[in-house]
């Protein structure tokens, strides 16, 4: 039990994620990149810890600006429900997936980047089902071992990786913790970090392809850079309307 030994697992696992998830980046990355082509948007949706991957895909330097994030918290901030509605088993309950599409700036042009781990709980299946009813690319981030110990929540028993049409798998172990403790149990999870690894492999992908054709890349500054505020409000202003920031 050592800092250590939770760094071996991680580098370990990282090497593992990257080689198997190559041809699976490249697929994701022809889907985004088809949907940018077409004036669509990356909408990112991930609840628990699961939320980074969301934060990891839209609105951060160095990414792609036509990106929006979706929380559950979207039902306060845009919905208007009370704060009240918010709870740590609100993602497990299939009707609020409705209500946050709805809420979502969606054009049928769009593409989705689904995140979680276990990818059994009843709003981020429900979602993903509405995302395929409705045409759009899906793209699942999620640990392949770990669901596939899980009873799905949703009623139709479905999952996650179900509906995609480009699942990725995180590498994480079932409980995602890496490091067993002597009385049960573990510590050291990994599912966030080797999530934003491939969330950072299929933007650097959708780059290079923008790039190959001739294209710009719309891309992110850092906002704390000399430059980077009037930069980025020039590339959001093409997406008016569909991209938020700042929730």
């Amino acid at each position: 039990m050592s800092a250590e030994a939770y760094l071996a697992i991680v580098t370990e696992t990282i090497g593992r994620v990257a080689a198997d998830q190559r041809e699976n980046v490249a697929r994701a990355a022809d889907l985004i990149t088809a949907s940018l082509r077409a004036d669509g948007v990356v909408h990112a949706f991930g609840t628990g810890h699961s939320e980074a991957l969301a934060m990891e895909v839209a609105g951060r330097a160095g990414g792609l600006v036509p990106t929006n994030r979706i929380a559950l918290r979207d039902l306060v901030l845009h919905g208007g429900e009370p704060a009240d509605v918010l709870g740590p088993k609100l993602e497990r309950e299939p009707a609020v997936a409705h209500r946050l599409y709805e809420l979502a700036p969606v054009r049928p042009q769009d593409v989705f980047v689904l995140a979680s781990n276990s990818g059994v709980n009843g709003a981020m299946v429900e979602f993903a089902a509405i995302v395929k009813e409705r045409g759009h690319g899906l793209v699942a981030i999620t640990s392949v071992q770990h669901s596939a110990r899980m009873t799905s929540r949703h009623p139709s028993g479905r999952k996650l990786a179900d509906f995609a049409d480009v699942v990725l798998d995180n590498g994480a172990p079932y409980g995602d913790a890496t490091l067993p403790l002597p009385g049960g149990g573990a510590v050291g999870a990994v599912s966030s970090i080797t999530a934003a690894l491939l969330a950072q492999q299929i933007v650097a992908e959708v780059v290079a392809r923008l790039l190959a054709a001739g294209e710009q890349p719309p891309v992110y500054l850092s906002a704390n850079i000399t430059g980077g505020d009037e930069h980025n409000a020039e590339l959001e202003a093409r997406y008016a309307g569909r991209i938020r920031r700042g929730s």
